[in-house]
């Protein structure tokens, strides 16, 4: 029987009404996995290509055929917004055959939540936060909510695979799963899947089920594409040259009439949303703030009427709402200034162009960016916007290179050439999250035994790099600190400092909140970053340049005194989570001649003369450049966690012997630093001293406690040392690079 006629006939019906003369590729290929196996599905196909509506007609036909007697369907998304936009759809595509569709997260009234707590059935769609919340609120509640729980999908799948908050949602279905005594088939959705074997054995770890990962042809990417390069101030990178040739498939854009003195970076994107609709990404929230808020500006001078919203996680429910709403609607001609909350999944309409300002952390990022544009039959369309300022008259040589403009090129050729999309991280040792997931775990289930709290904790997949040991040290730290009390028969239960922590709402959610950080010098207040470097390093802030004396986490203070030098502004940690294949896809940019068809007239020439900066230091033939006197720039071309692990063998293994002084890092960039060696003894050092084997922990400074993750500072400092070393820090990923430097 072929997959539609399968479907129950309510399911064949809406079809009907939706006018579709055809299934799409990715609804026969998931009708045949989940109708003709037992196993987990694993549905990877691009954006807007039916994985929703194809995992749910054949879930809906089966709970339909044999309704359960709990909640049947549980629907976990990384975001409110996703859920939200959902709800709308499931609830039609459910009404006729009276299946209940409930969303439970905190923007949805208690009435709502009290009615499905009374009658458990349908689908039930949640965020991990708020699984959370109902594993610690609800716990005696859970058996008769999931007891006959038949599918769990997870939405934008890959979104969870390279951090803690992924590693937090398959905890809470192990746990869940074993307290309701169900066993669910997973099925996990995404458009964006690097390594789909690697992610399969992420989806199925703890279910006992293998994947199945059905195999879809592929339409081929239609994409309108282009990325333009400004200076913050004129004159622009082409105004003292023409170009004789331009690329055919470039877009020549209209005249930018914005006022002369302003940011013309900004001027382009308002010229370029005029009578559209449009999201305008940024790479953080403090710049989506500052950029609407720019973009509003130039309507009052212009004297327009407001055109622009925003979007992201620290604003209110009705804010986000609204710009959802006004997103759907195809009549409007609103833009969005949006951070990742409208990256993944939410169908926001006839949406007819998606500008980037700077490059993306990720391919995974942009793919899904690019995503939000070319539905109902359009081609995606993206403009990258790369902004800089005029380097300095004196600036050293690797201030000449436009490092985001590079980067961007470098996503877009990654996913064009191999279709490379980041893989899963599997190999971290979690300790932030095995604090949370402990805690949790005894909120929700009161006094325990230490081995009866261990055998519901260390067993979850994702803790499978931690030791007996590394929990027995846990407890007795946590013991120690109150956040754990043990009772005079030798139980445990949550202390009164833990207390403070479970039953605050932000204990939900694992990911880290920005926390910043007052900057002192002596009676002096300079400013706040947040997530201050190690005691030593240099940060640059209120135009000086300082040393970081001392650190107080518990008051949230860095101590530091003023030194000589120049080193780039450091606010933050390094910069996302690059994977080191871009990094060498940037250092082929700048190598090869080749012309990207994309690249508009600014871009065109800022890369030639990047090109020219880079083949003059020859900088890409040799890592290490010389840029006068003492004074020398390594460019390693590694990720994110493999540059932090050389920035620290450089220092410790290497830093006596090359005589190293004054080491800058610009993550993952490049390294600035003074030594005695020449470039000879710069390899043979570092060759030799990669060679040897030693201990991670070596590369964590003395009295260092690399608060990396959001529970650190409750988790004993050994094992925040430990987790740094071994779960972050990519040592072979450095090894591997500094012995194949030659001389």
């Amino acid at each position: 029987m072929d997959t539609f006629h399968r479907y129950s006939p309510f399911i064949q019906d809406y079809i009907y009404r939706s006018g579709w003369q055809t299934l799409r590729a990715v609804q026969n290929a998931a009708g045949d996995a989940i109708f003709n196996t037992d196993d987990n599905v694993l549905l990877t196909a691009s954006t807007a290509s039916g994985k929703t509506e194809a995992a749910f007609f054949p879930i809906l036909t089966l709970i339909d055929e044999t309704p359960p007697s709990s909640v049947g369907v549980l629907y976990i998304a990384p975001l409110k917004a996703l859920i939200n936009d959902q709800f709308g759809r499931l609830e039609e595509l459910c009404e006729e055959a009276g299946i209940a569709v409930s969303r439970w997260h905190g923007d949805v009234p208690q009435s709502q939540k009290r009615k499905l707590l009374r009658k458990p059935s349908g689908i039930l769609q949640i965020t991990p936060e708020s699984l959370e919340s109902l594993m610690i609120n609800k716990h005696m509640e859970i058996p008769s909510l999931f007891g006959d729980l038949r599918f769990i999908v997870i939405d934008e799948i890959h979104s969870l695979l390279r951090g803690d908050r992924g590693g937090q949602t398959f905890c809470l279905i192990e746990r869940m799963c074993k307290l309701a005594g169900c066993n669910p088939r997973r099925i996990g959705l995404s458009a964006t899947i690097g390594n789909p074997e690697a992610a399969g054995q992420f989806l199925a770890a703890g279910s006992g089920k293998r994947t199945i990962i059905p195999r879809i042809d592929a339409k081929k990417d239609v994409w309108r594409l282009s990325m333009e390069h400004f200076y913050n101030t004129p004159p622009q990178a082409d105004d003292s040259k023409e170009l004789h040739a331009q690329s055919e498939s470039a877009i020549e854009p209209p005249t930018d009439t914005a006022p002369e003195a302003a940011d013309p970076g900004m001027g382009y994107i308002f010229e370029h949303t005029k009578g559209k609709k449009c999201l305008i990404f940024t790479n953080s929230r403090e710049e989506c703030e500052a950029v609407c808020q720019n973009l509003r500006q130039y309507c009052e001078v212009n004297h327009e009427p407001d055109r622009f919203l925003i979007h992201h996680g620290n604003l209110s429910a009705s804010y986000r709402e609204s710009a959802e709403e006004d997103m759907k609607d195809d009549d409007s001609r609103m833009s969005v200034c949006a951070t990742a909350t409208l990256e993944l999944g939410v169908d926001i309409g006839r949406l007819e162009r998606a500008f980037q300002i700077d490059a993306p952390f990720t391919v995974s990022g942009f793919l899904q960016r690019m995503g939000r544009t070319g539905r109902r039959g359009n081609p995606a369309e993206m403009w990258f916007v790369m902004r800089e300022d005029h380097p300095e008259a004196r600036a050293m040589m690797p201030d000449m290179i436009p490092w985001y403009l590079v980067q961007g090129i470098a996503l877009v050729q990654l996913y064009i050439e191999e279709r490379f999309v980041e893989p899963p991280r599997t190999e971290r040792l979690p300790f932030s999250l095995l604090y949370h997931q402990t805690m949790s775990t005894l909120g929700s289930c009161g006094e325990m035994t230490p081995a009866e709290l261990a055998s519901r904790v260390l067993p979850l997949s994702y803790f499978h790099r931690i030791t007996q040991d590394d929990f027995r040290m846990l407890l007795r730290h946590l013991i120690q600190i109150d956040h754990i009390t043990q009772t005079e028969n030798g139980g445990l239960i949550v202390g009164l400092a833990g207390e403070r922590i479970i039953n605050n709402y932000k204990f939900y959610a694992v990911f880290q909140e920005n926390i910043e950080y007052a900057v002192r010098a002596d009676s002096q207040e300079l400013g706040t970053i947040v997530k201050p470097p190690p005691v030593g390093d240099k940060i640059a802030i209120a135009g000086r340049v300082w040393v970081v004396d001392e650190v107080d986490h518990k008051r949230r203070e860095v101590y530091c005194t003023l030194v000589k030098g120049n080193i780039p502004a450091y606010f933050g940690d390094c910069a996302g989570d690059i994977h080191t294949r871009i990094l060498e896809r940037m250092r082929t940019v700048l190598t090869e001649q080749t012309v990207y068809p994309y690249l508009m007239k600014h871009a065109v020439c800022r890369l030639e003369k990047a090109r020219e900066t880079a083949r003059i230091a020859e900088m890409t033939q040799r890592p290490l450049v010389h840029l006068g006197g003492k004074m020398w720039t390594l460019f390693p071309w590694l990720g994110s966690y493999a540059f932090l692990a050389l920035e620290r063998f450089l220092k410790v293994r290497c830093g006596e012997r090359l005589k190293l002084k004054g080491l800058s890092p610009s993550r993952p960039y490049y390294i600035q630093f003074t030594m005695q060696a020449d470039e000879n003894e710069f390899y043979q050092i570092t060759a030799e001293e990669a060679a040897k084997s030693f201990d991670p922990l070596e590369l964590v400074y003395p009295k260092e406690v690399p608060v990396f993750d959001k529970y650190d500072e409750y988790i004993p400092e050994e094992l925040v040392r430990k987790g740094f070393a071994y779960g972050v820090l990519d040592i072979e990923g450095m090894k591997k690079r500094v012995l194949s430097w030659k001389p």
